[in-house]
């Protein structure tokens, strides 16, 4: 009888250990683990937008900042003089194309985006508030060549 209230005990202390052991993970893994990149994304889009619209030159406005769906971050801009009629889009999109690609390759504050592989767009739309273009550089295209 003894001898079954010994094995009663470590059997009761083993599940006990073990259940202690998994309820530390679990508060480990959800309270303490570092935020998903999906959240960081969303809070950096959030920052960003507090501080527009801002005038990035004489003829853009940055609007807002949008985390999307499928680790995209995009920047929303205004072409504050110019009517999408009296735009040549095409010359437009390959004017900007390889600037936009230059910046996202170099620019460090865009290091933690290149890291997580983050596509970056660039939607445009004329003073009017019709859609102009939008530029997408994904990580294929960043991260060629390295």
């Amino acid at each position: 009888m003894e001898k079954q209230n010994s094995n009663k005990k470590k059997i009761g202390t083993l599940a006990g250990i073990i259940f202690g052991l998994i309820l530390a993970y679990m508060i480990n893994h959800f309270l303490f683990a570092p935020p998903s990149f999906d959240k960081v994304l969303m809070q950096t889009a959030s920052k960003l937008s507090e501080s527009c619209p801002v005038m990035i030159d004489q003829v853009t406005r940055l609007d807002n900042v949008a985390a999307l769906p499928g680790n995209i971050i995009q920047y929303n801009y205004t072409l504050v003089n110019w009517a999408k009629d009296s735009i040549n889009i095409k010359s437009f999109e390959e004017y900007l194309q390889p600037m936009i690609l230059n910046n996202v390759k170099t620019n460090p504050d865009l290091k933690t985006f290149r890291e997580n592989k983050t596509t970056m767009a660039y939607y445009y739309r004329d003073m009017n508030g019709e859609f102009v273009a939008k530029i997408s550089i994904t990580s294929d295209q960043y991260l060629e060549g390295k």
